[in-house]
């Protein structure tokens, strides 16, 4: 049985045939329209390539492992040959493994439960929390953002050239943890100059690429990274799936990121009453429990898609895509577009932005109400990013996502409109349009603050 389908390569002006292309959505001011998804940052929408797969999959749907039945024993090779998938997706070296996790988030928080004893992990405050926060049991050194590539190595060598003093004493090793493009900004951070700085102060280095690895090639074979960790559901791929991927000895020296079945090799009894158990040194040891076998495979799925597109001509489309709402909206003074590296560093696409006598929150809820399109508002769970961003405390704290602000108040949150593969032109132009008139003549509806939310006003 063959559980495949082949895509054709699409030109550089063609976006790939996603999911929902196709829903309607009311609008408050009457009618439909054609629903604009630009908040790929969040979830991409999920690939037709994808999908087609997993469908021809589903009736075949077995048990993984430890099945003797026949469809149980098609679910394990589909689910082990998804793994040697990835691993060519990210031209992992020999010897690297590739564990399937829930999300980047369960990935990076993976990683922080096998860090050898008095380790000590230097992150940038610019970090998305899902690879901030996990190293909270750790001796953790926050770096400053930095306002340049450049600025980013000097920061990160700096830090570790104290570190020498560490080692003298006898204390243990070091990881770095850096983003590979800014689910903020977009832009894209020196990953391989940062991973030589690591190197050559005898740190290791983990790349989150939850933003990066839908838009560009992602090679830990070049980049010299020790490991890489990214989630389905941004790469185009649906059902909760992520990666932990790279070398295999912190991870075979740690306890079990979960006990339980399928990380146990051998369990017995003891005469104390106790249990002895013997646990895998594969990627079985982090993946106790039944796997996710349909997100594996949907995530496989969406590798070989993007690889047989071809990055060239998907990064090709994306800077067109991006160079359409910068152009497009060059002439409206009240959009500022938030930036590290400044406005003309390269990036992924993603673009956050304030406008000018505007709640982030009633901007966005105007785009969507009023347009039909779906954008992000808020902190982007990435709260010291975006205060350093808006001139703020970055100490601060916030709700993610759910301003306090009514509309028209000044509020700390910004605006984010993100695209990728599936992102036809009229979704950006709609966008662009909707943009210029709201700034212009403001919305057309009343809105009001419901749960922390700004909200279309229906009660007249």
């Amino acid at each position: 049985m063959s559980v495949s389908t082949v895509a054709a390569a699409p030109s550089v002006c063609a976006p790939l045939p996603v999911l929902g292309r196709d829903v309607t959505v009311p609008l408050v001011t009457g009618g439909e329209v054609t629903y604009a998804a630009l908040d790929y940052a969040a979830s991409a929408p999920a690939l037709q390539r994808v999908w087609d797969d997993v469908a021809a999959y589903a009736p075949y749907y077995g048990s993984v492992h430890r099945g003797a039945g026949y469809l149980s024993q098609l679910s394990t090779d589909l689910f082990e040959n998804a793994r040697r998938t990835v691993a060519e997706f990210l031209d992992c070296r020999e010897g690297d493994q590739v564990v399937f996790t829930r999300s980047t988030t369960d990935s990076l928080n993976l990683l922080a439960a096998a860090l050898p004893a008095d380790c000590r992990v230097f992150v940038f405050e610019t970090e998305h929390h899902a690879s901030l926060l996990p190293w909270r049991g750790a001796q953790v050194t926050y770096l400053d953002a930095p306002r340049s590539p450049r600025e980013a190595v000097e920061t990160l060598e700096r830090a570790l050239a104290d570190r020498t003093a560490w080692i003298e004493g006898g204390h243990g090793p070091a990881l770095v943890c850096v983003t590979g493009a800014s689910n903020v900004t977009g832009e894209l951070w020196p990953v391989r100059e940062l991973t030589a700085a690591a190197h050559a102060h005898g740190a290791r280095i983990v790349l989150d690429a939850a933003q990066l690895a839908p838009h560009h090639q992602v090679s830990v074979a070049d980049l010299d990274v020790d490991w890489v960790a990214f989630s389905g559901h941004k790469l185009y791929a649906p059902f909760g799936s992520g990666v932990l991927a790279g070398r295999a000895d912190w991870l075979r020296a740690a306890e079990p990121y979960l006990a339980g079945g399928g990380a146990s090799r051998k369990v017995g009894r003891r005469e104390d009453g106790g249990v002895d158990v013997e646990w895998h040194d594969s990627a079985a040891r982090h993946e106790a429990g039944s796997p996710n076998v349909i997100g594996a495979y949907a995530l496989a799925s969406a590798c070989k898609a993007l690889t047989e597109a071809g990055f060239d001509t998907l990064v090709a489309r994306e800077q067109y895509l991006v160079r359409k709402v910068r152009d497009g909206l060059a002439d409206v003074p009240e959009v500022r577009f938030l930036s590290l590296f400044g406005d003309e560093a390269p990036r992924v696409g993603v673009l956050s932005f304030v406008v000018e006598g505007w709640n982030s929150s009633h901007f966005a809820a105007a785009l969507s109400a009023e347009y039909g399109i779906g954008v992000r508002d808020g902190l982007f769970c990435a709260h010291p990013l975006l205060r350093t961003l808006l001139g703020t405390d970055p100490q601060a704290q916030g709700e993610c996502g759910a301003p306090e602000a009514a509309p028209g108040e000044k509020s700390l949150n910004a605006i984010r409109v993100s695209f990728g593969a599936g992102t036809p032109d009229e979704h950006v132009e709609r966008f662009v349009r909707a943009v210029k008139e709201l700034v212009a003549d403001g919305a057309k509806w009343n809105y009001r603050t419901e749960d922390g939310r700004c909200v279309p006003d229906t009660s007249a």
